[in-house]
């Protein structure tokens, strides 16, 4: 059935999207009169060939490179960035790589134009000057930051990641090339990868779903599950690779219109307490979450299921608790661990945190739209159950 609930689509950036987009880089620059532009990656980006066919095309315009941008990137990463869009006087931001690359440069667009910190900022339209314009260009598979309206910082001074939302926050370009993921190594494919479908699974089983999202959804549950694992086995096999940008990016403007679920919810603060790599500690989370929400919408998990293996048969009961298994085998063939404690954290630290990082989840507007009711004991016991 149709969901008929009244429901706003919120997709804003421009998307080029295709084997070779990435040569479209010098049209945008000569349609939108840019002169001087801040670059914004990391180290390991900064040092490959795929930083190379961006900067090939900065040509009769002063571009300067900011590449310190770290996993989970910090309030002070964003204020370094910040001194270098200053200095340059930018009239454009390009972010290349993946999420923590482009939510630096979402950042840095944002205060950039309007001032101050971006701690300042944290919410959902707490800015009314639109964010300096924004090119962003993903290597992986994963954020699908590149079109949300959502910018993830963590301030380390309070262990604690901050979102800053609303669709000026968006980029206002997205290049979506499949051949600038090539060269992914397993191990960011398998975590940005399962980012991908966690963002995927808790769309569709959003409380805020719709028909919109729910169809782009599904399809990325299908394009992901099918071809995660020859991308992360056969890495330069190019078909693999459009499926998983592709399944990466339904992701993204479905997610951009529905947010996310306990999952993303619970993560936050596992990566900001931790330094947890965000796309493993959704790994860890996905099939326990499932199992919490499962009996909340066991319709949508039976279609997760269809989506994932049309052969698996049963009741609609079998086929929604098959959904879990599913998971389970896809995040053990790709080596995502098991548990917290696979990360070799030491438990008792663990628990002493537990009581903080249940209170920074319940912040999360994840956890009002996940598809069970959710309080702080749940939270508290759900990561008892991933150590």
């Amino acid at each position: 059935m149709v969901n008929s609930t009244v429901s706003m689509i919120k997709n804003v950036t421009e998307i080029i999207w295709g084997v070779g987009a990435v040569s479209k880089v010098a049209d945008i620059l000569e349609k939108n009169i840019a002169k001087k532009i801040l670059v914004v990656t990391d180290a390991g980006i900064a040092k490959s060939g795929v930083l190379d066919q961006v900067t090939a095309q900065l040509t009769g315009v002063e571009y300067s490179l900011f590449s310190d941008v770290e996993p989970n990137p910090s309030v002070q990463t964003v204020f370094k960035a910040l001194g270098k869009c200053k200095e340059l006087e930018a009239d454009l931001i390009i972010g290349v790589g993946g999420g923590s690359p482009i939510d630096v440069a979402k950042a840095v667009a944002v205060v950039y134009s309007n001032g101050g910190s971006i701690v300042d900022y944290e919410g959902i339209d707490t800015f009314t000057t639109p964010a300096t314009p924004l090119l962003a260009i993903p290597t992986t598979s994963g954020t699908g930051s590149e079109v949300t309206s959502f910018t993830v910082i963590t301030d380390t001074e309070r262990n604690y990641k901050l979102t800053v939302g609303g669709t000026l926050v968006a980029a206002r370009w997205a290049i979506v090339d499949p051949q600038l993921t090539l060269s992914l190594p397993p191990g960011i494919t398998a975590s940005t990868g399962i980012d991908a479908l966690v963002h995927a699974i808790e769309s569709y089983t959003s409380r805020a779903s719709f028909h919109y999202s729910e169809v782009l959804a599904l399809d990325a549950v299908s394009l992901i599950s099918g071809s995660l694992r020859k991308a992360y086995y056969q890495g330069d096999d190019l078909q693999a690779r459009e499926n998983m940008l592709l399944g990466s990016l339904t992701a993204a403007l479905a997610f951009n219109n529905t947010r996310l679920g306990n999952a993303h919810a619970i993560s936050h603060p596992l990566s900001a307490f931790f330094g947890i790599a965000h796309g493993i500690a959704n790994g860890i989370l996905l099939p326990v979450i499932m199992e919490f929400n499962l009996l909340s919408c066991p319709d949508k998990f039976a279609r997760i299921t269809e989506a994932m293996d049309p052969e698996v048969k049963g009741s609609m009961m079998e086929k929604a608790y098959a959904s879990i298994h599913l998971v389970q085998r896809l995040v053990k063939d790709i080596k995502i661990p098991n548990s917290i404690s696979e990360l070799g954290i030491n438990k008792d630290d663990y628990e002493a945190a537990i009581p903080i990082m249940a209170r920074d989840a319940m912040k999360s507007g994840n956890v009002l739209v996940n598809p069970r009711k959710t309080n702080l004991e749940d939270i508290v016991n759900l990561y008892h159950a991933i150590y």
